[in-house]
Parts: C-alpha cells; sequence; structure tokens
C-alpha cells in the first residue's frame, strides 16, 4: 500500500505525483529518468513538450474554454534534489528512490533528504496539467536540472517557444511568504596540489560531526557551525602541541549544503597519543559550549586504529592545507543596508576532500551586490594562487532584481488574504532562485516565488508540511481562475 492510500493525503493528484516523482532517483546531475517520466506524461496526456540535450522539460497546456484570449502563465521549477542521508542510511541515491513516511503533518523520507525541494513543484504542475476541471490560461511548465549545483539548467534552456512573460516559480519554503528578488551566485571550484611521504605511527579517526546544517542560502544567518571550517581549527589546535601527518581529510557533500560533519585520519607517535586524545576532548568541549545554541549535539569523536605504516602529508602540504582551513572566508560576509535583518553577502565551503594529489574545495558563494560576489570570488582565487593552487568559477548567475509594478504579485496578493483572511508576506532572500537567469531570457519577465511549508531542506530533517501542501494547492487553483 502506498504513503498516499495508506493516509489518504490530500490533494490526492498532488501526493500521487509526488511519492512517484520520489521513486525515481533524481540527484542533481543524475536526471535523465526523471526528466524521461515527464515526457512520458506529457505524451500520455497528449500535451506539446520539449525536451533538451541537458534533460530540461517544458510541457505546454491550452487555454481552457474563455481564457484563449488571457496571458499565458509559467509555472516552474527543478526536477533534481539534493542528496543528503544519515551515516547509517545504505540508500545509493544513484539507483534507489526515496522511503517516504508520514509524521503528524509531515511528510518525510527515511534517513534521507525528501526532495521536497523541489519535487513540490513538479508534482502541482503535473496535478494542474492532468486535470480536465481546474480553469486557466494557456499553461508553460518549466522544469530545469541541476538547480542544486548552480542552476545550470535554468542557464541552458531554451525558451524562444514559450508566449508567456508572467511565472509562478514554486521554489519557496515557507508558506505566506511571497519572493520578490533574490541574491546572484556561484560556484568557485579550488584544487592545491599536496605531496605526501611515507609515515609509521597509530591511526586516529577523527570526525567532527552532530551538526545541524542546513541550505547554505536560507539557514546562513543561523550560523550553524560548517563542518570543514571546524576541523581546520582543529588541525590548528593539534599542532601547537602534537606532531602528526594527516593521511585524509573529507567533509560536506555540497556546495550550497552546510555541512554537517567532516572526517580526517592522523598518524601520531605513540608518545603523542594521550596528549592528542586529551585535546580532541578539550575540543569537543568547546564547540560544544561554542555551539550550544545553533548546534547542540556537536561534537568531536575519535578512536585508535592501531600502528600501521602509510603515507602522509609532507610538513610544506599539511600546513598549506592547515592555512588554507583557517584562513578561508567563509559564513555571512556582509548584512544589507537597504533590507534590515536580510543577509547581502555570504559563502559556505560545502565540500572539502583531500584526493588526487590535491585538497579539493568547492565553494557557494551569494550576493545581491554583484560586485562583492566577484570580490569574494577574487579572495578565493587569490588564497588558493598564494598557496600553489588554483581556483576556477562556475555556476554564475545574476541577482533577481525587485520589480516595482507587478501584476502577478497583486493577483496572488489578493487571492492569497481573500482565501485564507491573513496577509501575506513580499520579501527579499538570500538563497539563489532561478528567476534572476529566466528574467534574462524572458522579456519584461514578472514573476513571484512561493511554496508550501518544508523545513531542513537539504538536511536529512526535511519534512513537508500536509496541510501547507493543500492550502498552496487551493492557492494554486483559485489563481489561475482569477487570470482569465
Amino acid at each position: 500500500m502506498s504513503i498516499l492510500e495508506k493516509h489518504n493525503l490530500q490533494p490526492e493528484s498532488v501526493f500521487r505525483y509526488f511519492e512517484e516523482l520520489a521513486a525515481i532517483p533524481h540527484g542533481s546531475r543524475n536526471t535523465k529518468a526523471i526528466s524521461d517520466y515527464l515526457v512520458d506524461f506529457a505524451k500520455k496526456h497528449n500535451l506539446e513538450h520539449y525536451q533538451d540535450e541537458d534533460h530540461n522539460v517544458i510541457i505546454i497546456k491550452e487555454a481552457s474554454e474563455g481564457y484563449e484570449n488571457s496571458d499565458a502563465i509559467i509555472i516552474q521549477g527543478h526536477m533534481d534534489m539534493v542528496c543528503e542521508k544519515e551515516n547509517d542510511c545504505n540508500i545509493d541515491f544513484e539507483k534507489e528512490g526515496l522511503d517516504l513516511y508520514v509524521d503528524g503533518d509531515f511528510l518525510k523520507a527515511r534517513g534521507t533528504t525528501l526532495g521536497g525541494d523541489d519535487g513540490i513543484a513538479v508534482a502541482y504542475a503535473l496535478a494542474i496539467l492532468e486535470s480536465d476541471e481546474i480553469a486557466h490560461p494557456r499553461l508553460e511548465v518549466v522544469i530545469t536540472v541541476d538547480e542544486e549545483i548552480g542552476m545550470l539548467g535554468a542557464e541552458s534552456i531554451d525558451l524562444s517557444m514559450l508566449k508567456g512573460h508572467k511565472m509562478l516559480n514554486i521554489d519557496s519554503d515557507v508558506e505566506g511568504h511571497f519572493l520578490t528578488s533574490c541574491a546572484g551566485g556561484m560556484q568557485v571550484n579550488t584544487v592545491i596540489p599536496v605531496a605526501y611521504e611515507d609515515a609509521s605511527g597509530i591511526l586516529y579517526e577523527i570526525a567532527v560531526t552532530g551538526l545541524e546544517g542546513g541550505h547554505s542560502g536560507a539557514e546562513i544567518d543561523k550560523e550553524h557551525g560548517n563542518a570543514n571550517i571546524l576541523m581546520g581549527r582543529v588541525l590548528k589546535a593539534l599542532a601547537t602541541e602534537v606532531e602528526y601527518g594527516i593521511v585524509s581529510l573529507a567533509g560536506g557533500l555540497k556546495d550550497n549544503a552546510i555541512p554537517r560533519e567532516c572526517k580526517a585520519e592522523l598518524l601520531v607517535a605513540e608518545a603523542d597519543a594521550v596528549r592528542l586524545e586529551e585535546m580532541l576532548t578539550a575540543m569537543s568541549n568547546v564547540f560544544a559550549n561554542e555551539f550550544m545554541a545553533s548546534d547542540k549535539g556537536v561534537k568531536v569523536v575519535f578512536e585508535d586504529k592501531g600502528e600501521t605504516d602509510i603515507p602522509v602529508l609532507t610538513i610544506g602540504a599539511q600546513e598549506k592545507v592547515i592555512f588554507y582551513l583557517r584562513n578561508v572566508p567563509n559564513g555571512v560576509q556582509h548584512m544589507s543596508r537597504v533590507m534590515p535583518g536580510l543577509v547581502e553577502t555570504s559563502l559556505n565551503l560545502g565540500i572539502m576532500e583531500l584526493k588526487d594529489g590535491a585538497l579539493n574545495c568547492v565553494t557557494s558563494v551569494r550576493s545581491s551586490v554583484s560586485t562583492r560576489k566577484n570580490d569574494l570570488a577574487d579572495k578565493l582565487v587569490y588564497l588558493a594562487e598564494f598557496l600553489g593552487g588554483d581556483a576556477t568559477i562556475e555556476g554564475d548567475y545574476p541577482a533577481w532584481e525587485y520589480k516595482a509594478d507587478s501584476d502577478i504579485r497583486e493577483t496572488i496578493s489578493s487571492v492569497y488574504k481573500e482565501l485564507f483572511d491573513e496577509e501575506p508576506v513580499f520579501e527579499a532572500i538570500h538563497a539563489g532562485l532561478e528567476c534572476g537567469l529566466l528574467s534574462g531570457k524572458i522579456e519584461n519577465l514578472d514573476c513571484v516565488s512561493f511554496g508550501p511549508n518544508n523545513y531542513d531542506i537539504h538536511t536529512p530533517k526535511e519534512r513537508l508540511s500536509i496541510s501547507s501542501t493543500e492550502k498552496i494547492w487551493k492557492l494554486l487553483i483559485e489563481f489561475l481562475k482569477r487570470c482569465k
């Protein structure tokens, strides 16, 4: 029995499609299967559709009776999800679907991210396209790939076949909050060459773990600890009193997810083992005190794996690694002076790993001020070059600028107030949205971003509110009805 049948989730069609989508692996760069699923849906319902070589999909449904002369509406979201899991979860994201379950008002996935970001947008769109009862103007559904790794699909997609200039981006996660602008961003990939030498000693596995993590745009202001940065503190502190060699180092899975865990293997002489353990315990206590409000589960754990002969970083290479981790900027850099409380500029060291003879780092940079975004990128490049490495930029996308006059904003505001007797909130967001890139492809694009309550996205704690999903469904249907 499916989750839908077991719990009678409403709206039925939305959760039915969400369950089907969740059964298909669809992490970033692994979207062909879900893209083909969308094409099959369009064929089944005799809808005009387009699929490009990157697997972006556009599905078009002509206006229902009486709406032929209405402006077309673009419904937009992305098909890829961030694949994060708990340490004891054995899912293979490349081949396996998610294990959904209901917990009170929430839909969750066991041990993994849920993919409500942005599977719910796709589910809404399919449910609307399927229906013969919903009144609507011409619908142009745009579902992109690889949004989570730099909005690559939005950058490459051809939208020349579209007629609409009004867009609903369903990629936000606070019900009743409608986004009208967002930061721009980019991904900076750093490679710093390192060298190894043979060594003997006691091997220790250590980890900075128990952190909350979160979306590096939406959650960066919460000051959650970054496991990669904290590991840099641990390594620097140890180096003041203990001689050790770094065997391995790895933390984080996605550039736009704040790393929850970082692991290292260190080789130490037997004479230094006791002091190493004492210092690791002390650092664990330091972190527990510093992050008691934001990451109450943080700790440093370690295990003695016994004596071994194994390559470690040379002294010079180890110094470069520690220097980088202690000096690379991370977190909030500037707050907006225009919109109090809004983060203007930030960055997140999302992925860090010793691999293929180099320290490889991937950092997500965000800012609503393009010059400050570029300035941060310059800092990262300069730091990498200073240490004998290099840094490259990809996925550079523009900010979505606020539009003073917006018909779509006025309409959805009116509908929301009438349906729920609540005042909608219109605001900017520090996280990136595809609206900026798409605004550059569609002349005079008028758009708004919104969605149901979805908590702790980009973490295995992600949970989608069932009641809020139904509420936003009602908003969508009534909005389309008002577009006559």
